[in-house]
């Protein structure tokens, strides 16, 4: 059976699924990826497959989140805000059927373009060197005074990480940083 494709998280195999037999919690078959990322639910589910966070069924069931839908760019949790520039069915295509990633800090998924981003993984500061131009603004932004000594101790496992994004119309490269 071919695995499904995440189009904003194409590296979720590699980041936060590992390889383990079990019974998913959800479809109840027997499976060999089990889903090791953020899930935001008042339920624990022991075993989430692949299959049903791609059709949505994961977080249907358990009436969770695998992106916070509050934590994407430009969406305000206060309700008395504009809606957001992104279409909604986007929005709930990464919330609700897009691996999360792992990270100190709450998670927050980039936009560019008014589209979700796509999440490459985290970054080290060689791996941000070819887009530096693009993602200093997102640094400087948070970290005006301090972008340049983050970028110099930023790593890919570390305390200080680099989260990188590419916009999917434009090819923008966005960062958001996650300290520990």
């Amino acid at each position: 059976m071919d695995r499904p494709h995440f189009r904003f998280h194409p590296g979720a195999y590699e980041a936060v699924f590992e390889q383990e037999e079990g019974v998913c919690s959800c479809c109840g078959q027997n499976r060999s990826l089990k889903y090791e990322g953020p899930f935001y639910s008042q339920q624990s589910p022991d075993y989430l497959c692949p299959w049903c966070i791609a059709s949505g069924q994961a977080c249907e069931t358990y009436d969770g989140e695998l992106v916070g839908y509050t934590d994407i760019e430009g969406v305000s949790p206060d309700p008395a805000d504009p809606e957001p520039a992104i279409a909604r069915e986007l929005l709930l295509e990464v919330a609700l059927r897009t691996p999360g990633y792992r990270a100190w800090q709450q998670p927050v998924w980039l936009t560019h373009c008014n589209e979700p981003c796509v999440f490459l993984g985290h970054a080290d500061r060689q791996a941000v060197e070819p887009f530096l131009a693009e993602v200093l603004p997102d640094m400087e932004g948070i970290y005006k005074k301090d972008a340049q000594w983050m970028l110099e101790r930023m790593s890919k496992d570390g305390m200080i990480s680099g989260c990188l994004f590419r916009c999917v119309r434009c090819g923008e490269h966005r960062l958001h940083m996650d300290v520990g």
